[in-house]
């Protein structure tokens, strides 16, 4: 599907078997991958300031914590987005970088912080009218 994603209101609905999650939307995997938790503070960090420490990511992502920033590690240099080289010297010292393969997001990142600085304050917008609706339910 070279030309893109088609979104239509449009399109005909039809009664069809459930398809598998990733065949009714063919980026799930993707956003699964890139848009988890702790995935985009990682390597937007990666990109931003090069090769890093552990402890140089905790400093700079400041609400990570150490467990959580050890296992998002791991799936992303598993997932190939992450570089992680080991230097066997005394202490031991290891570092992280981004990958080419997660260097590659950087137009979908890019693409996304631009329609944020297009969009966010329309999306406050619309929540101000939606709570300022007196006939939405409110929550518990």
């Amino acid at each position: 599907m070279s030309e893109g994603i088609r979104m239509s209101g449009n399109a005909p609905r039809t009664a069809t078997v459930p398809a598998a999650p990733e065949q009714a939307c063919p980026i799930a995997p993707v956003v699964d991958i890139v848009f988890s938790r702790w995935t985009t503070p990682i390597l937007w960090t990666l990109n931003e300031y090069g090769r890093q420490r552990f402890v140089e990511l905790e400093r700079r992502i400041t609400t990570i914590t150490p467990k959580v920033l050890t296992q998002r590690l791991r799936q992303l240099e598993r997932d190939g987005l992450v570089v992680r080289t080991y230097h066997p010297e005394v202490p031991p010292r290891v570092e992280y970088e981004i990958s080419d393969l997660g260097r590659s997001l950087a137009p979908l990142f890019a693409a996304l912080a631009d329609w944020a600085g297009a969009n966010m304050g329309k999306v406050e917008e619309a929540r101000a009218e939606y709570d300022a609706d007196d006939r939405r339910p409110r929550p518990a």
